[in-house]
């Protein structure tokens, strides 16, 4: 099945939410300059379609006790179920916050959020290193975050096709 062609007006509609999540439909479509039910159509349509993935609040980590950001290199040891056995065992781990697989010298790239040094050498050793197929683990700390989690760039969103067969209503 073709993508649906996405225009100026569902990009302007995923930029508004990445930045004001909490913009009611009403405010919303003020600010992409559409009628109220046009606009809910389409943000509606763009979460149908799994663009719009979900909504969420931003929480700061230093005002709940989570000061230290750690970032983990791991390295693993290969085989056939090494992979799924290391990610289900991380996604378990309530201070993992991002998890990548990533190449070169690591096999895992792990973001994890912790009240100090203690509680990281605590999930460290008695939940990270005890996972079976994890040879070598490199921590590297957060001295200070100057960007997290900001807006994805909608410009290299694929532009629209005229050969798509499957075409969006304009709103």
């Amino acid at each position: 099945m073709p993508r649906p062609l996405y225009d100026r007006i569902d990009r302007a509609i995923l930029d508004h939410l990445q930045r004001h999540g909490r913009t009611p439909n009403v405010d919303l479509a003020e600010a992409v300059r559409l009628s109220p039910s046009s606009c809910l159509r389409r943000t509606k349509a763009l979460e149908e379609d799994g663009v719009l993935a979900g909504y969420r609040a931003d929480l700061e980590r230093e005002r709940l006790g989570l000061g230290l950001t750690v970032f983990l290199s791991l390295k693993v040891e290969h085989s056939r179920t090494t992979s799924q056995v290391v990610e289900e065992a991380l996604k378990a781990i309530e201070h993992v916050v991002a998890c990548h697989v990533v190449s070169g010298d690591a096999d895992f790239f792990v973001e994890l959020a912790v009240p100090d040094l203690r509680t990281f050498e605590r999930v460290l050793t008695d939940q990270i290193l005890a996972i079976g197929p994890i040879r070598d683990a490199r921590s590297t700390f957060c001295i200070r975050t100057v960007i997290d989690r900001g807006p994805l760039p909608l410009t290299s969103w694929p532009a629209p096709r005229p050969s798509d067969v499957q075409r969006r209503q304009p709103g």
